[in-house]
């Protein structure tokens, strides 16, 4: 038994197809399957059920699977200590982060990451939270930065930062004018949020709840951008965080921005890794890049017609 052989299984679990898993390990498919067959051979049993149209993997074959993963992350962990002995600031970052803040975030802090670590390769995987935290498990990825709060015992939770919401409405709207808002300013209103999936629907959700909105019927959004230009087409009202509404972000036509009085409702952001990384002094120091933004990024000064409120926001938990 090779790494490689088990490399080839975990592609075929993940593919589900020999095609796209010798694609995925830059074999050809006749090699692949070749190798699969001697790794049956070898351990004695069957690990793939070949049928016409699919490929399925044996229970067995999903265990050896499931346990080749963590066997392979290991020794990817193995190979980045030998690298950061030789070079401690360089090597490969495999980085997940939720879509509803990756957009927004990652024009202000990869800049500054290639200034602090000029020879480290940051690869970065754009996922819902639930798959992030999946690929942190699996080890297909190194670290995440996610809304909390996240349950996970096996994964260190570093805070970065917290980050307001405001309430955009359509220039003609009712609370357009208004220099700011009270959570019950919300009460007999119906959002627009997003579809099931996203963290940000159920921060949304328990800002409706507390302030006694609700949910406008008949529409979820895929994207923020979507959100963002239903407002500006008059279909309704939505909650954006701040960081969405900052430059590099365009402006968009008939939205008005609406802070919040303290305490305004707010998203707290940390950087997650697992407790078992040999890593954790490298992502300490990563941390503490993405933590130091310039404040006037996670403040909603000037993105509405008024002043904003002061004082500690209220944080709203991800799934």
């Amino acid at each position: 038994m090779n790494l490689r052989d088990l490399s080839y299984l975990v592609a075929l679990a993940e593919y589900r197809h020999f095609g796209r898993a010798a694609e995925a390990s830059f074999v050809s498919q006749p090699t692949l399957s070749t190798q699969i067959r001697k790794l049956e051979d070898e351990l004695g049993v069957a690990l793939v059920e070949r049928t016409p149209r699919k490929v399925l993997l044996t229970e067995t074959g999903r265990e050896i699977a499931r346990r080749a993963r963590g066997v392979l992350s290991q020794i990817d962990e193995i190979k980045s200590i030998a690298q950061r002995t030789r070079d401690p600031e360089s090597g490969t970052i495999r980085l997940g982060i939720f879509p509803t803040l990756g957009p927004y975030l990652l024009p202000h802090v990869v800049p500054r990451l290639r200034q602090r670590f000029p020879r480290l390769e940051l690869l970065l995987r754009e996922e819902k939270t639930e798959q992030v935290l999946h690929m942190l498990r699996e080890g297909t990825l190194d670290a995440g930065i996610l809304a909390l709060p996240v349950h996970d015992d096996s994964l260190h939770t570093e805070f970065l930062f917290e980050e307001p919401f405001v309430l955009a409405v359509p220039g003609g709207h009712p609370l357009a004018s208004r220099d700011s808002l009270r959570m019950e300013d919300l009460s007999d209103q119906d959002l627009l949020l997003l579809e099931d999936g996203h963290c940000l629907r159920d921060q949304a959700l328990e800002v409706c709840h507390l302030a006694g909105a609700g949910e406008k019927s008949g529409f979820r959004a895929t994207s923020l951008e979507t959100l963002r230009q239903m407002v500006s087409a008059n279909v309704g009202i939505t909650l954006l965080p701040a960081l969405a509404v900052k430059p590099p972000v365009a402006q968009s036509p008939n939205v008005q921005l609406v802070e919040f009085e303290a305490p305004a409702p707010s998203r707290r952001i940390a950087m997650l890794w697992r407790k078992s990384s040999a890593m954790t002094p490298f992502f300490e120091a990563l941390a503490a890049v993405i933590r130091d933004l310039p404040a006037d990024l996670l403040t909603t000064h000037g993105c509405g017609t008024g002043q904003p409120g002061a004082g500690t926001a209220v944080a709203f938990p991800s799934p």
